[in-house]
């Protein structure tokens, strides 16, 4: 289903942040071209989260980018820019994740492009914004959940700071910036006029904190405060937060102290009568849960709580999540092929449009792999790119 069909995205995008909107542009029917430095391509093809390798190249760089065209050019070079900008007057979309100031010396910059072609959506995604004394930073994950605040949500109070173990700034930029590409070509259709989209991930991991953020505001600004119990959440009272079983553990949210004083036949919760004291006691609310739960299996816990309609939950490593039908039923998993025909697993976009699922079997281009094509399609004879891969 594309959705998007006809949109054209000239991706100068790099690492995770860009690269996610163009992902789920691309998933959304979108053509996406990346372009890619000469000989050295998206960084992020060489940038190893783990020992898994594909073709030699990050894991991460094939889940990020399938779907997608690869045009290789040297924006230093005057013939290749020239090239590109002749791209950009048939595009709808650019994308690009530099540090500010970077498209503007590459003569790339909105106001040159925008000459170029009124109708584009030019869209930008920087780490801290276009001013101000942290914009020059880099934008990279671990450093924004660290200036954010972010990190003293997880863990317990008493201990360190705590990162989530995802990249959760670079997806929600993408995904912020992508929503606005979304929302600009929409307004282009009625007004014929193209847009500037910027977002930072700065601002990306504020809103995501928009919960937390409004208490502390509101309350004298007053910092959150980590339970020093199974903290799951700074600002809700107890029994919030997992718990280990004899064998495994237990994810407990909202619940009514008394009712699970009664469910579980733990009579030392029948002490916490008064409601306000589950948030102000909950650490020792919390241990007593604790030391209860510990004594049974997480199945024999959830089959006294689910039946009552208690929020609760296993918690799964992903070998057990994958062997769960909650899981398969979804059916999260494709194959993508790559152009020399190698099969990788990954994860779909998790949009449905009329109950279909939107997904492509296109895995992630080799450096250039485009270029021929593309200059046959969108370039003049004698802007063609001459020096190929």
């Amino acid at each position: 289903m594309n959705l998007l069909d006809d949109i054209v995205v000239i991706d100068f995008s790099q690492f995770l942040s860009g690269p996610s909107a163009g992902l789920r542009l691309a998933d959304l029917g979108a053509r996406v071209i990346k372009v890619e430095r000469k000989g050295v391509g998206d960084i992020c093809r060489e940038l190893y989260v783990s020992d898994v390798m594909i073709e030699g190249e990050s894991t991460i760089f094939h889940a990020i980018n399938r779907n997608k065209e690869s045009f290789a050019a040297d924006l230093k070079n005057e013939e290749d820019l020239q090239a590109i900008k002749e791209l950009l007057k048939s595009a709808d979309v650019l994308l690009h994740n530099f540090r500010p100031g970077v498209m503007e010396r590459l003569g790339l910059g909105y106001d040159t492009v925008k000459k170029l072609n009124p109708a584009l959506i030019y869209a930008e995604i920087s780490g801290y914004g276009t001013e101000g004394p942290w914009k020059d930073l880099p934008g990279q994950d671990l450093l924004l959940q660290s200036v954010s605040g972010l990190a003293w949500l997880s863990n317990n109070h008493g201990h360190t700071p705590t990162p989530m173990g995802v990249a959760v700034a670079d997806i929600l930029a993408g995904a912020h910036v992508a929503q606005g590409i979304l929302a600009a070509l929409f307004q282009r259709f009625i007004s014929g006029e193209g847009a500037l989209v910027q977002v930072s991930m700065f601002e990306s991991i504020l809103d995501f904190q928009f919960e937390v953020l409004t208490c502390f505001y509101n309350d004298g600004n007053e910092l959150p405060v980590r339970s020093s119990v199974n903290n799951g959440h700074a600002y809700i009272a107890a029994p919030y937060g997992i718990y280990k079983t004899a064998n495994g553990y237990l994810a407990l949210a909202m619940g009514d102290i008394l009712v699970l004083a009664g469910l579980l036949h733990c009579p030392g919760l029948n002490r916490f009568q008064d409601r306000s004291e589950w948030f102000s006691k909950r650490d020792e609310i919390k241990n007593e849960l604790a030391i209860h739960l510990a004594k049974n299996t997480t199945e024999h816990w959830l089959a006294i709580l689910q039946p009552a309609d208690i929020w609760c939950a296993k918690v799964l490593n992903y070998d057990e999540l994958v062997q769960e039908e909650g899981y398969q039923v979804l059916d999260m998993e494709i194959t993508v092929k790559t152009s020399n025909g190698l099969e990788i697993t990954t994860t779909r976009c998790p949009i449905r449009m009329d109950g279909q699922k939107l997904v492509s079997s296109v895995g992630a281009p080799r450096l250039g792999e485009h270029n021929r094509q593309i200059e046959d399609e969108f370039l003049v004879p004698e802007e063609v790119v001459k020096n190929e891969n």
